[in-house]
């Protein structure tokens, strides 16, 4: 199920960092989170769902590399985005 307009717009409200942010990072990491969790959602009811298990891969990959830019360019907003989304125990 794809994201709902309504939905991303909540999420980038959450994680803008000015009024017109729509690509920043953050924004870009929360809503990849977003998709992340409802597919490993989907996962639990569909085990054999192999080719979206590849979309989720590449998926994770994604974030994985904006998390790495955003610790390499600002630590302190790398640290903020974790504990926003809980991505770190």
């Amino acid at each position: 199920m794809p994201l709902l307009p309504e939905e991303k717009k909540e999420i980038i409200n959450e994680f803008k960092r000015h009024e017109k942010d729509t690509g920043s990072p953050e924004v870009q990491i929360a809503i990849l989170t977003h998709r992340i969790n409802r597919l490993t959602e989907h996962f639990a009811v569909h085990k054999k769902d192999h080719s979206s298990k590849r979309g989720l891969l590449r998926l994770v990959a994604r974030r994985r590399k904006l998390l790495n830019y955003l610790k390499r360019t600002d630590k302190e907003r790398y640290f903020e985005i974790l504990k926003k989304l809980n991505l770190r125990k």
